[in-house]
């Protein structure tokens, strides 16, 4: 009996053999869910909430998320996949497959008696072979935008239907190529994601400027300028109450109104100083005057602005604030005391677009944008959501590829050259290790096997034409998923990322072999004396 029986009799216990099946179980459990979205070909799993709300998806970080996971083996598995995608942008589905194949290939020496510490030091003498693979197959070459539309286009039609995948490529490659600065870090929060529920997924488009989810306030104010200087400030334009609580005492009527006039001539001169600006910029010429303001513009102003033909927006969000100085140049002010002509930013044009109630400005044809937006359209929410989840991923990689210079071979490629040389390299390790370096080898090929399953192709005999090929061809062959043959990935632009697929080795090394030597599973926490779930079950 456990020691910890002595110190709580309710305690559950599942010690060496059972605590290994407990554990390849659940990642077995959570590899058979998984596998089946794999790939371009790969199937949709319906998650339904417990309000009846229902989300279609395929994207494993997404599902990993939404699943209510309640075995704890499975649940640490999915927190290190969606880790995966935090750090890397990609790779959940595969981190699962991985884990739950190295497990399973391990469990079948351990239970012929092997010591899973040999197994699992076989698997970190296989993990730096395999690194060795990965730095002699990756591809560095100049990230140019077809390159990097390939590396897209890899990432997408995994999660999209091939021609929006295509068409999405283009976006997100333009997007993050028109805020790249050589000189900067290459940030994704300087793209913006605006959604618009309004025609088809194939209208979704790369605005080169801000599009922002508010228009004007006044019915005169002119709803379409071209050639716009922009004034971005973060100043009250409406009549306040004074800050300090006092007593005002007058003896007249006139004088009241004097008093009213006063504090109203406080604001009215701020406006008027927005206007002299306006005038000082636009008149003689065909320009126009877009203000955005942070704060409040009362009634009042909004008409003298109208009257001037200036363009005013109040309230605006401060991301948009921020991003439209980036994008379309200028200083955001907190005063109106010393405004000047340099501190305008420009626009060649500048739109207002109803859709039923919503309104959208347009901030189109700027200099030399620090900050874009990918306008998503769709005719309904959950295309949308699955547009937004997809363009995320597609960012990732692309930012990636341009941040490691190189990529790798796609389309199970790289396993299978991986495969081929850690199996080589196995006859040169001596002793029962060599067992775990060979159960690491077979691993690997869970993903060409799962993608060729998913493309509805026979598994053993798909790896036979591809290891085949390999030795023939002695570079990196992929299968080509339309008709089951091998190919040359790097021939037909099919990329993934150098970076996902080593941590996707270094991760999934380090969880299986901690699984491995897991010998003893005690739950004898407070919660375990109410009645639960029995491990193992």
């Amino acid at each position: 009996m456990a020691a910890v029986k002595n110190l709580n009799p309710k305690a559950e216990i599942a010690r060496a053999g059972q605590a290994l099946a407990v554990n390849t179980t659940a990642a077995r459990g959570l590899q058979e869910v998984m596998k089946s979205n794999l790939g371009p070909k790969g199937t949709m799993k319906m998650l339904v909430s417990g309000a009846g709300d229902i989300k279609i998806t395929k994207d494993g970080n997404v599902l990993l998320h939404e699943m209510q996971i309640q075995h704890p083996t499975a649940s640490l598995i999915a927190r290190v996949a969606t880790a995966q995608d935090d750090i890397t942008g990609d790779g959940t589905t595969s981190n699962v497959l991985l884990i739950g194949e190295l497990l399973k290939q391990a469990d079948a020496y351990v239970s012929e008696g092997m010591h899973p510490r040999l197994v699992t030091q076989g698997f970190d003498l296989a993990k730096v072979k395999a690194l060795e693979v990965l730095n002699e197959v990756k591809i560095s070459r100049e990230m140019d935008r077809e390159t990097l539309i390939n590396v897209a286009h890899s990432s997408l039609c995994t999660k999209l239907h091939g021609r929006l995948a295509k068409h999405m490529s283009e976006i997100v490659v333009d997007s993050l190529l028109a805020i790249k600065r050589d000189d900067k870090h290459l940030d994704l929060f300087m793209v913006e994601i605006m959604e618009m529920k309004h025609k088809t997924d194939t209208d979704t488009a790369l605005v080169r400027g801000l599009v922002m989810d508010h228009g004007a306030r006044h019915p005169n104010m002119p709803k379409q300028l071209k050639n716009t200087h922009i004034l971005t400030c973060n100043v009250s334009l409406e009549y306040e109450k004074t800050e300090v609580n006092s007593g005002m005492f007058y003896k007249t009527a006139e004088e009241r109104d004097r008093l009213v006039k006063a504090e109203r001539q406080f604001v009215d001169n701020r406006v008027q100083k927005i206007i002299d600006l306006k005038k000082k910029m636009c008149d003689g010429n065909d320009s126009t005057f877009l203000l955005v303001n942070q704060k409040g513009i009362d009634p009042v102003s909004l008409d003298m602005l109208a009257k001037e033909g200036i363009m005013a927006l109040r309230r605006a969000k401060r991301r948009n604030m921020e991003r439209l100085t980036l994008a379309s140049g200028g200083t955001a002010m907190n005063s109106v005391d010393e405004l000047s002509p340099e501190l305008l930013g420009w626009a060649g044009s500048v739109y207002e677009h109803v859709l039923g109630e919503e309104k959208f400005t347009f901030v189109e044809d700027v200099k030399d944008p620090e900050s874009v937006t990918i306008l998503i359209k769709g005719p309904n929410k959950h295309t949308i959501v699955q547009i937004k989840d997809a363009i995320h991923d597609g960012l990732r990689a692309v930012k990636n590829a341009i941040e490691d210079k190189c990529v790798v071979p796609g389309a199970g490629a790289y396993e299978i050259a991986a495969h081929a040389k850690i199996t080589d390299f196995m006859r040169t390790v001596k002793g029962r290790q060599r067992l775990g370096v060979q159960a690491f080898a077979d691993a690997l090929l869970i993903i060409p096997k799962v993608l060729a399953q998913n493309s509805g192709f026979d598994q053993q005999e798909s790896m036979v034409k591809l290891q085949e090929e390999y030795q023939d061809a002695g570079r990196p062959v992929g299968l080509d998923i339309t008709t089951g043959e091998a190919l040359f990935p790097e021939d037909v632009g099919i990329f993934d990322n150098f970076r996902v697929k080593k941590q996707l080795l270094h991760s999934c090394t380090t969880i299986a072999s901690n699984l491995l030597l897991v010998d003893e599973i005690v739950r004898a926490g407070m919660a375990s004396l109410k009645q639960g779930p029995q491990l193992g079950q």
